[in-house]
């Protein structure tokens, strides 16, 4: 009696794992991977470009601003010329900064971390930021509009910016100087 009622326990626990695992391998098979051609692929980023362009200029047209673009993208538009040291490739640029999204949410800022330092040209930043750092010099105060394509992708940074987001810098090029 022992023995049949092992084998019964045996068979009610390996019953369900043989039927679970047909089923997966009938899901495997059904399975085929998406090809997107690369026209498609082109044309579906030309389109999500173009209406992240439209966000931005509606954005900007709200608040009355006079913004330039850059040839990449950048939104850019300088508040106060400084009168210090160009910045250039390979010098070390010190900015007070606020980071927020176009709906108004504060990422990050200088006044919780402390101003941010970075050598200009070599990475580490997002590169909508190095593109608009070259166009100031020391004392200079802006605002840059970085699509997600020159600030942090469509992955966003994992922490406070999400995926596919605009960024909004507001900034102050403290300080310039040689390496």
């Amino acid at each position: 009696m022992k023995v049949n009622y092992l084998i019964y326990i045996a068979l009610f626990l390996l019953i369900p794992v043989l039927l679970l695992s047909c089923r997966n391998n009938v899901r495997d098979q059904d399975k085929k991977p998406v090809v997107i051609d690369e026209e498609t692929l082109i044309s579906t980023n030309r389109y999500i470009i173009q209406k992240e362009i439209e966000r931005i200029g509606n954005y900007v047209e709200r608040r009355g601003w006079d913004m330039d673009t850059t040839r990449s993208g950048l939104w850019y538009m300088i508040i106060k010329e400084g009168t210090g040291t160009d910045a250039v490739k390979g010098k070390i640029a010190t900015i007070e900064y606020k980071i927020s999204l176009l709906d108004g949410t504060v990422c990050y800022s200088s006044e919780q971390t402390g101003p941010k330092q970075f050598t200009i040209g070599s990475g580490g930043v997002e590169s909508g930021l190095e593109e608009g750092i070259l166009l100031l010099n020391e004392g200079a105060e802006a605002i840059f509009i970085l699509p997600p394509y020159l600030a942090h992708g469509f992955l966003g940074d994992e922490n406070k910016i999400p995926r596919g987001a605009s960024l909004v810098y507001y900034l102050r090029l403290k300080k310039v100087k040689g390496r």
